[in-house]
């Protein structure tokens, strides 16, 4: 690197989005507690997500992230880590049956439990407190007790995501995800829906297809694909306390890797080149992402990469954009021009979240189900234009019963939202949604197969 860099070395630099903790002894007990935690993840494991991200980098491959907008300690339960995991699995065979390629499978599991906020403050009723933080910084109850930032919580955080770990594992490796259990990856409530009849009639094709392997001696025995699959995990990197206490050095090559999950993202009110949240992801080797908002011009994306990545190592970034729907056309094509034109190598992916958050009536925040599809839509497009990969998409779900965004198949709408309105921070899509969401990334990605496969045709002749 240019400059010296130490896991500390962040200390020195500016630092937004960061709580306030009342008693510092505390927390610096806490840090030397996590120090002496064992890793959540291993350096071999981000090493093989770096290098599935290269082949998405490369347009062989598509990036699936997608989980919780918050964790919390209420909702941690057994069957809310499988449920969400079912329905990431569906996605993902929904995809990788619609677009023919390998696909990425990335939780914000294990981790994402702080949360950057607009205001460091709330006002309820005329009582001013500290801005709720997520459940690792402090409670959700609007009270002054429970508003205190407790660096325990981040002991507890550790705790939750080592369970959640060894959850996801078990099912990803132990059979759970066994291409013959497709059937059995809906989940109730999503039965009788249209997405649920679509699902199931592509995994009668996946069944005539699997007998003809079984029939050719390829079963999942003899091809431990069939029965099991990578899922890694990810988180965005706000509280560097945390990450710096376990971060560690990889016995088998001297390089610091951040060892709280396989890949890290820098959200957009925290990207800032010479920061606290840069300098120090700028010197761990796990895969990396960042938000890019609308307003990012392409210099500032050219030096951010270059900052994260002087070397242009292929796997290691991954630009998250979160433009809204009615931007993505005037604002993508150039950052792709930029990154194209100086021979940059990235993973792009779409977060169809973030920027269409909307105040419904009752109070509740809420996202248009349509202005998620049309960011997505919009998305491939604009690559498609320009001749590029639309790598990967970023979003926020779960695997619970929820309304919290507005439209899709359901026709969720602004009166019931509060049913079933479970969410510690944003709204998320619920299992119907992400399903209804994967079928329209999956006809897109066929469209961009079969331009591939014309262009290949073409040059032959």
């Amino acid at each position: 690197m240019s400059e010296s860099w130490s896991p500390t070395s962040w200390r020195a630099k500016p630092i937004h989005q960061a709580p306030t903790y009342p008693d510092l002894t505390k927390l610096e007990e806490t840090e030397e507690t996590l120090r002496n935690f064992p890793p959540l993840v291993f350096a071999g494991e981000a090493r093989r997500l770096k290098a599935t991200l290269a082949e998405v980098a490369d347009g062989k491959a598509f990036l699936l992230q997608g989980g919780d907008c918050a964790e919390s300690f209420s909702e941690f339960r057994a069957n809310n880590i499988r449920d969400t995991f079912r329905v990431l699995l569906q996605m993902a065979v929904v995809l990788t049956y619609g677009a023919a390629m390998p696909v990425v499978k990335v939780g914000r599991m294990a981790g994402q439990f702080a949360k950057p906020r607009s205001a460091d403050t709330e006002t309820i009723d005329g009582v001013t407190l500290p801005s709720y933080r997520g459940d690792n910084v402090n409670g959700i109850d609007f009270t002054a007790e429970a508003r205190v930032p407790d660096p325990e919580r981040l002991v507890r955080s550790y705790n939750q995501s080592a369970a959640t770990l060894n959850l996801l594992r078990a099912f990803a490796q132990g059979g759970y995800a066994d291409l013959h259990k497709v059937h059995q990856w809906t989940l109730g409530f999503v039965e009788g829906t249209l997405q649920a009849s679509r699902y199931q009639d592509l995994c009668s094709r996946l069944d005539e297809t699997l007998a003809f392997m079984e029939a050719c001696g390829l079963t999942s025995d003899t091809a431990p694909q069939i029965r099991e699959t990578d899922f890694f995990t990810s988180h965005e990197a706000l509280l560097l306390q945390y990450e710096q206490a376990l971060t560690r050095v990889d016995s088998t090559s001297g390089d610091w890797y951040d060892c709280s999950a396989h890949m890290l993202w820098i959200g957009e009110r925290t990207r800032q080149l010479d920061c606290a949240h840069v300098e120090f992801l700028r010197g761990v080797k796990n895969p990396l992402g960042f938000k890019a908002g609308p307003g990012m011009s392409a210099d500032d994306l050219l030096r951010l990469i270059d900052r994260l990545n002087p070397d242009n190592e292929s796997g290691r970034i991954t630009v998250i954009t979160r433009m809204g729907a009615e931007q993505v056309e005037a604002k993508l094509p150039g950052l792709i021009r930029a990154v194209r034109r100086e021979g940059r190598s990235v993973v792009w992916s779409c977060d169809p979240m973030h920027a269409n958050t909307v105040k419904a009536a009752g109070g509740y925040k809420t996202r248009p189900f349509d202005a998620i599809l049309a960011e997505v839509r919009a998305f491939f497009a604009v690559h498609k234009a320009e001749g590029s990969h639309a790598g990967g998409v970023h979003f926020e779900m779960t695997g619970q019963d929820v309304t919290e965004c507005v439209g899709g198949a359901q026709a969720i709408t602004e009166d019931i939202l509060g049913d079933r309105y479970h969410t510690a921070c944003d709204p998320r899509l619920n299992a119907t949604q992400s399903l209804e969401l994967a079928f329209l990334i999956a006809e897109q990605l066929k469209d961009e197969r079969a331009q591939v496969r014309a262009k290949a045709r073409a040059a032959a002749r």
